[in-house]
């Protein structure tokens, strides 16, 4: 028995566990960033790393751009535009600069994801990347090979900041230096795909080995207690069952009746009209009597009567008439006591004819009357 209470528990534990939205990580997607960027490149390699004010040059206004994919392997491929400007004063290559001079950067880059390696961290998400590139800086334009150190943190699935530092070595060593380039920038993730994360996949894990251990449970429990716990639970799905099966035979039965209905307001015929003539006729008010018999017998039925014509004749004429026919039809069996909210009407003309009997069509008289109708619906039952 304390066996059994403890594999319970556990089935237990594992029902109060739920995949929730914090389980779910971004997998793959677009991103676009803009910002800004400063450039080392006094030539002094690491001497001056953080000697902003002699070394760094900053522009103070967005002037980097970047757009990229990135994978649900962890893999991401970006190409990145920057602007900048050599300030007068700053050293540059060993050497203080006279004079302002622009600088352009054009980089290719591929980047790995460290959460992939790291498992995920949240909103910190750093990585690493290779790639190269073309640096026109201090008059001299040369191909880079480039590192990049960065990461991003991410605010929402959408919106984040990026941080990346990138070294860039120059393909001719002999006519330019090696700089590094930092930048700071929004970011904008679009066309998301998401999917669990390594803790929502190890949650999913459990969940599926408890769900079979629970039914093995369930297929090896002989105790009686759990026997009539068992019991007790499939009653109610029997009693569920039995509940849903009732309220389905209810609805095949008025269905059924409500057909059976139909079917007798169907055996008695339409009201049939004579050429361009709104008047009911003997045989006509007799069959309408029958139907407000059965209206009477049937009390919680609702029917639509609907009025037509023949092609004959012109079709806002044709319109009118059938709605003529449509409001003596329904007076009629207002008058036998039918209440009023139990009857509605609809008229269409010529344009629901029962036969080929169309404008430029001949059509023998009898043809023609087949078409000159009120028909009758039920809508409500």
């Amino acid at each position: 028995m304390a066996v059994i209470a403890l594999i319970f528990s556990a089935l237990t534990f594992a029902q109060d566990v739920e995949l929730t939205k914090k389980d779910s990580i971004v997998q793959s997607y677009w991103l676009v960033t803009l910002g800004a960027n400063a450039v080392d490149d006094s030539g002094h390699e690491f001497n001056r790393l953080f000697d902003i004010e002699g070394a760094w040059n900053i522009a103070p206004y967005p002037s980097r751009v970047s757009i990229g994919r990135y994978f649900k392997s962890g893999v991401g491929l970006e190409a990145i535009g920057s602007y900048n400007r050599y300030k007068e004063g700053k050293i540059v290559d060993k050497v203080v600069m006279q004079e302002d001079v622009d600088y352009y950067g054009f980089d290719f880059r591929v980047s790995y994801d460290l959460n992939m390696i790291l498992g995920e961290t949240g909103f910190f998400d750093p990585y690493v990347g290779i790639g190269a590139g073309y640096t026109d800086a201090n008059n001299q334009g040369r191909g880079t090979y480039n590192a990049i150190l960065g990461f991003r943190t991410w605010f929402s699935d959408h919106w984040g900041l990026d941080f990346n530092s990138t070294g860039k070595w120059a393909m001719d060593t002999e006519n330019a230096s090696n700089h590094i380039q930092h930048a700071l920038g929004v970011a904008y993730r679009f066309q998301v795909e998401k999917g669990l994360s390594r803790k929502g996949e190890e949650k999913l894990a459990l969940l599926q080995e408890m769900e079979k251990e629970q039914q093995r449970v369930q297929d090896s429990i002989a105790d009686a207690e759990e026997a009539t716990r068992l019991a007790e639970r499939l009653q109610k799905e029997k009693e569920a069952a039995e509940l849903a099966a009732a309220e389905k035979a209810k609805k095949d039965a008025e269905d059924a009746r409500r057909l059976a209905i139909q079917n007798k307001i169907d055996d008695l015929g339409n009201v049939h009209f004579k050429l361009n003539s709104s008047y009911l006729t003997d045989k006509d008010k007799l069959m309408l009597d029958q139907l407000a018999t059965i209206m009477e017998s049937e009390p919680n039925i609702q029917i639509r009567v609907t009025s037509h014509t023949d092609s004959r004749g012109t079709g806002q004429y044709n319109q009118w008439l059938s709605e003529q026919r449509a409001k003596r039809t329904v007076e009629y069996i207002l008058s036998k006591g039918i209440a009023e909210d139990r009857i509605t009407q609809e008229a269409f003309g010529e344009t629901k004819l029962l036969n080929e009997c169309s404008d430029g069509v001949y059509c023998t008289e009898e043809k023609h009357a087949l078409n000159r109708r009120s028909e009758f619906v039920i809508v409500k039952y």
